[in-house]
């Protein structure tokens, strides 16, 4: 799941400043899951933002809409017959939605309404922690299922590094090492073995340091 934070209201505002007929958009997916950016935010930020332009005395028209997906192209269709009457959508969808839509209406000026942080899960309710990067080359397998791309500050392969302590990362004693972690499932499955031979370094080729990813199924086109 991608999680994203709503950005701060003023700079919301800043961005709004010289438009008047303003479409809020929402996304059912992600954002609404990590409660940023589905129907309930998009009328609460629509509110607030109707009410600090009643405030600034600033005639303005401010719309709601949630779509199913924003980076899905069946549902931008959803907008073809209205999206050009705007002076400007507010996207509350990741960083994909925000540019698909842009792509797909190029005359229509998209503004992101939220900062896109990372990929992961639903811990609790109310907390998300990453869990991927998306590197294209998942060593989960070697690992114990705990990603040290992600998991440990250095992304380090052969760990733990010597920063660590008491099974803590370094960096925040709120933060368990992520290599103490893999080393207890390796203990628990009686594969220290595994954890004793030496890793490669990583093939990154197959990361975003190459450049825009795409795949491909020709089977799937229509």
């Amino acid at each position: 799941m991608i999680i994203a934070d709503r950005k701060p209201f003023d700079e919301i505002m800043s961005m709004l400043a010289p438009y008047r007929d303003i479409l809020v958009l929402g996304c059912n997916e992600c954002v609404t899951v990590c409660a940023v950016g589905g129907a309930k935010e998009v009328a609460i930020l629509a509110s607030q933002i109707r009410l600090r332009r009643t405030k600034d005395r600033i005639s303005s028209e401010v719309h709601e809409k949630t779509i199913e997906r924003q980076c899905d192209i069946e549902y931008l269709e959803e907008l073809k017959d209205t999206i050009g009457g705007y002076d400007a959508v507010l996207s509350l969808a990741c960083g994909c939605g925000v540019q698909f839509l842009g792509e797909r209406y190029t005359d229509v000026l998209v503004l992101p309404g939220v900062n896109t942080t990372f990929m992961g899960v639903t811990e609790r309710h109310g907390l998300w922690t990453e869990r991927c990067q998306g590197c294209g080359n998942c060593v989960l397998h070697r690992t114990m299922g705990i990603c040290p791309v992600t998991r440990c500050a250095k992304s380090i392969f052969n760990g733990p590094c010597g920063g660590s302590s008491e099974g803590r990362c370094e960096i925040d004693k709120d933060t368990p090492c992520a290599w103490h972690l893999i080393i207890e499932r390796y203990k628990k499955k009686g594969m220290m073995d595994m954890y004793m031979e030496i890793v490669s370094p990583k093939d990154w080729s197959t990361a975003r340091d190459g450049g825009p990813r795409k795949r491909q199924r020709e089977d799937m086109e229509i």
